[in-house]
């Protein structure tokens, strides 16, 4: 029987994407949760042996209006202390941070454009899931916040070129990354130029269609650079259900 893993799911924009191939195709069945369609989030991974926690448009903090995002939160923290294997991508890596004591805030430094370079630290070098990963392949990050403080025995695994955190181990067996590693162009696009919106001026400045004609330039390099991550984090699941 292959582990399964609990995927929970913001929203219809913020999907699986590469990562439903990798993972399955590494071995792991799927079970994916929409928590915006009413599925309640469970207490514990009783019948699951890892959690995925995808990205979303609402904030970390904004339990007023999804409903949802403290029982993620309160999941995060019953999965990492439990030693089971979480990673959370973009909102699942902050709903961690937060779950765990640490900050999430608005970046001061202003909102992720797209193809952005991957900086691993050097604690990153011995990590279990983001060692030997090169440093300065691309990454997709498209965000306004950005973990500030990370929880206490938190360790930092790569920055992004503005100085936030890019990525971040949270305990043995869990990991958050602010970029999308799972985000094809056309996901992408969904998020930017596929928008009502994309044709009206933003106040940031950001041109959405270059962004995303860079994400689709790159599309090649970004399934290189972060299937294999996707792969040694199903190693990681697969390992522990032997457990």
């Amino acid at each position: 029987m292959k582990p399964c893993v609990l995927v929970v799911q913001h929203e219809d924009l913020a999907p699986l994407g590469w990562f439903e191939d990798w993972l399955t195709a590494a071995g792991l069945e799927l079970d994916v949760l929409a928590a915006h369609e009413g599925r309640a989030i469970p207490a514990a991974l009783t019948e699951h042996t890892g959690l995925l926690v995808l990205g979303g448009d609402m904030g970390a903090y904004d339990d007023a209006t999804t409903r949802w995002l403290a029982p993620t939160r309160a999941l995060i923290a019953t999965t990492a202390a439990g030693g089971a294997p979480f990673l959370g991508i973009c909102l699942g890596h902050q709903l961690a941070a937060v779950a765990l004591g640490g900050t999430v805030e608005r970046n001061p430094h202003g909102h992720g454009t797209g193809v952005t370079p991957y900086s691993p630290t050097p604690e990153a070098a011995t990590d279990p899931l983001f060692g030997a990963l090169p440093a300065g392949q691309p990454g997709i990050q498209w965000n306004n916040d950005v973990v500030t403080d990370l929880p206490r025995g938190a360790t930092r695994l790569a920055s992004s070129p503005d100085g936030t955190i890019q990525a971040a181990r949270f305990g043995p067996l869990a990991w958050g990354v602010q970029f999308h590693p799972e985000a094809s162009p056309a996901i992408f696009r969904s998020w930017t130029t596929d928008k009502p919106s994309a044709h009206e001026a933003r106040e940031d400045g950001i041109d959405v269609f270059a962004a995303a004609d860079a994400v689709e330039a790159r599309s090649g390099a970004l399934r290189r650079a972060w299937e294999p991550l996707a792969r040694r984090w199903a190693r990681i699941v697969k390992d522990a259900a032997r457990t």
